[in-house]
């Protein structure tokens, strides 16, 4: 199968927004037929969402542009009975449905998983939430933002003067969709015997913050915010240089001794203050400040060219459009061209190379019910029927 190992595996994408369809697109360039199924009319909301005014008002923002490509669309209106059992029709030839309902809709609707696994008794089915199907919480909202407040990122997240701050990028609906991806994948290889996966994106993010975490429990660490800062070694965080900021890691002795003669500080590796890592660690700030007198002589560039031959991890903090003109993405080939009719449009591709080839998308994101008549042939239906639940609202 090389870059494609689901090739053959239909999943159900029934998803808004962004923690669902991540999940779904990371499938979608593994091989997997995604198909989207969304409400007649409107679609998902991302589609009406991104900085582009124009592309907004043809449902195709660009927020729907950066996780659909790769995937089917047909809509259905799953609070009619007709659509009900269209649903289960598509249900009987997948072998996944994900969904990032508030928890309790599908049920409502008469198409939770007790339901639908009738259908298909080796049903995986993925539901995706902000914070589970269980627990005092678990009817409320979720928006990232939220999500990040409620799992303590935000709390540890900025300098000690200014946080909390959110996280720059929707770290919980990445992060969210990202672990139901990979659950799914492994349900997958489990198969026959199908599952109900309650994915919550307070759970993912809070598991992704393993060390924070496990300072408090083992530790007895009260995390707390600490800017740019490595709170484990010092001089770890980020300096000033002549016209970018940088980030120096001389997490060992070695390199920090490496670090202090290359700058031509010796004097400070006899200075008691940073004799030892402890040392460093509760001098860091005098410490930063007599480093950047050097380091603000010189670009960055030319401190990550000598200190990383030296063995002293360093490397410039970029701009996102640094990062995308960056000669090592470029070459690893991470920004993907899809092509929405004359128009050639980017998008990131997988986050992996599969035996050297990084899966891209084969197709480009679907217009609102783009597959209807592909698909709704596909499940029996004949152009007479289709036309008619077209007509009345179903599809």
């Amino acid at each position: 199968m090389g870059t494609r190992p689901l090739e053959g595996i239909r999943i159900l994408d029934l998803t808004n927004v962004l923690a669902g369809p991540y999940c779904c697109y990371q499938l979608a360039l593994m091989g997997a037929d995604v198909i989207k199924v969304e409400r007649p009319g409107s679609g998902d909301l991302a589609r009406v969402l991104g900085a582009d005014p124009a592309r907004n008002k043809a449902q195709m923002g660009i927020s729907f542009l950066a996780q659909n490509a790769g995937k089917k669309s047909v809509t259905l209106d799953l609070k009619s009975e007709r659509g009900k059992e269209l649903l289960k029709d598509l249900v009987r030839k997948a072998d996944v449905l994900v969904e990032n309902f508030r928890p309790g809709v599908m049920k409502r609707l008469g198409l939770d998983y007790p339901v639908l696994k009738s259908v298909k008794p080796r049903l995986i089915y993925c539901a995706i939430s902000g914070f589970g199907q269980t627990g005092p919480r678990k009817g409320d909202p979720a928006y990232d933002q939220i999500v990040q407040g409620v799992s303590g990122v935000m709390s540890i997240t900025g300098s000690p003067d200014d946080a909390p701050y959110r996280v720059g990028y929707p770290l919980a609906d990445t992060t969210g969709g990202m672990t139901a991806a990979m659950a799914i994948a492994a349900e997958l290889n489990a198969n026959p015997r199908g599952a109900f996966l309650d994915v919550s994106m307070t759970d993912a993010v809070v598991s992704a913050m393993g060390w924070v975490v496990s300072n408090y429990l083992i530790g007895g660490v009260t995390p707390a915010a600490n800017g740019n800062e490595n709170t484990t070694s010092a001089p770890s965080g980020t300096f000033a240089t002549a016209d970018q900021p940088l980030n120096i890691a001389a997490n060992r002795d070695e390199q920090w001794e490496t670090l202090a003669r290359h700058l031509g500080r010796s004097d400070l590796l006899d200075d008691p203050d940073y004799l030892t890592r402890e040392n460093r660690k509760t001098n860091r700030y005098a410490l930063r400040a007599e480093l950047e007198k050097t380091l603000i002589t010189k670009p960055a560039s030319e401190w990550v060219k000598a200190l990383n031959a030296m063995g002293v991890p360093s490397g410039p903090v970029l701009t996102v459009p640094q990062v995308l003109d960056d000669p090592q993405l470029k070459d690893r080939g991470m920004i993907a061209d899809v092509s929405i009719g004359t128009e050639q449009v980017q998008v990131s591709a997988a986050p992996v190379l599969v035996d050297g080839v990084r899966p891209a998308p084969k197709s480009p994101p679907p217009t609102l019910g783009q597959h209807n008549v592909e698909i709704w042939r596909q499940a029996g239906l004949s152009a007479d029927e289709i036309s008619a639940l077209q007509n009345e609202g179903v599809i």
